[in-house]
């Protein structure tokens, strides 16, 4: 089968498409005929050697995969071939093939295209178990989106608006700003200008925003810090602008605020069924209209590691998926 190999740490330039050999699902494992995979963050990072995870080279990037499951291992149950699902990897997702925990593949509707279901895994299971899991975000209340124009921002500008809440977007660019308003911000703003945090305030009337979601870091986590509200909640998501952010330790006392980490693919691992649990909520979503994900551009195999210097050049509208069709 075809796969994208990282053979050493370094740019995406330096990954390759080779044959492979297809792998072979273990107890607990299912093996799916992966038809699109979605490119995250996180990927880039990972071949570059820079990600809280380091796997062994040479070794496949991938992380979520939508596609038919193919075989099973031992213990599968609730699963079966031939079901279109959607799945986490803890690598390999670029490929033609691709093994993943049963714990965390879930069948798809039946009218959602595998290139929709590829880009939202770990984009709405981020922003939702961000969102209502961790910051407990209420009708009401209002959250500050940044980075809203990419994949997790404007799921997360979709998921407030589904809790209730009242919603900020904020993108670098006019036509970010534009696409976060069509998909449901109440406000959006640039935070490229120096003075977002005078914007937030005067949005809500002084009082500042009840959540931030930060998948971006650096000063934007600092003038976040400046315009979240008493009690506030802080989801620090990534660090899309390459540094990571200093905590203010005086702010988080006088304003007696949280700072929530929101690690996404760790719940693979400690407690999948929240990951299963809340993409069967988001699914339901999806089916009702409520969420509508944006798929920018889907590219061949081939062109992975274009398809990552978009993310890393904060290029993407929505996500970027890849497809192993000819």
């Amino acid at each position: 089968m075809r796969a994208v190999v990282c053979k050493a740490w370094g740019p995406p330039e330096g990954l390759v498409v080779e044959d492979v050999p297809e792998p072979v699902p273990g107890a607990g494992d299912v093996l799916i005929r992966v038809r699109a995979c979605g490119v995250n963050f996180a990927d880039a990072l990972i071949v570059q050697g820079k990600y809280q995870e380091k796997p062994s080279l040479p070794f496949t990037p991938g992380l979520e995969v939508a596609g038919e499951v193919v075989s099973m291992g031992k213990d599968v149950g609730g699963l079966g071939t031939g079901q279109r699902v959607v799945a986490l990897c803890a690598t390999g997702g670029y490929a033609e093939a691709a093994t993943a925990p049963a714990l965390v593949t879930v069948r798809i509707p039946d009218a959602m295209p595998c290139e929709t279901a590829a880009g939202f895994m770990v984009a709405y299971g981020t922003a939702h178990i961000g969102l209502e899991h961790r910051a407990q975000l209420r009708p009401g209340e209002t959250l500050l989106v940044h980075g809203a124009g990419g994949g997790v921002g404007l799921a997360a500008v979709e998921v407030g608006k589904a809790m209730g809440a009242m919603v900020i977007a904020a993108a670098g660019s006019e036509d970010k700003r534009a696409l976060a308003r069509r998909h449901g911000a109440d406000h959006v703003i640039d935070y490229r200008d120096g003075k977002f945090k005078d914007v937030v305030k005067a949005l809500t009337d002084g009082r500042g925003a009840d959540v931030v979601f930060d998948p971006v870091g650096g000063q934007v986590f600092a003038q976040s810090m400046r315009c979240i509200a008493w009690e506030g909640r802080l989801l620090v998501i990534g660090f899309a602008a390459g540094d990571i952010p200093q905590v203010p330790a005086g702010l988080v006392l006088v304003k007696n605020i949280a700072m929530i980490g929101v690690y996404w693919g760790a719940y693979r691992m400690h407690e999948p069924a929240i990951i299963t649990e809340s993409l069967r909520r988001l699914f339901a979503w999806y089916e009702e209209g409520t969420l509508r994900p944006v798929i920018s551009e889907t590219l061949p195999l081939e062109r992975a590691a274009e398809a990552m210097q978009r993310l890393l050049r904060r290029e993407a509208r929505g996500k970027v998926v890849l497809t192993t069709e000819d």
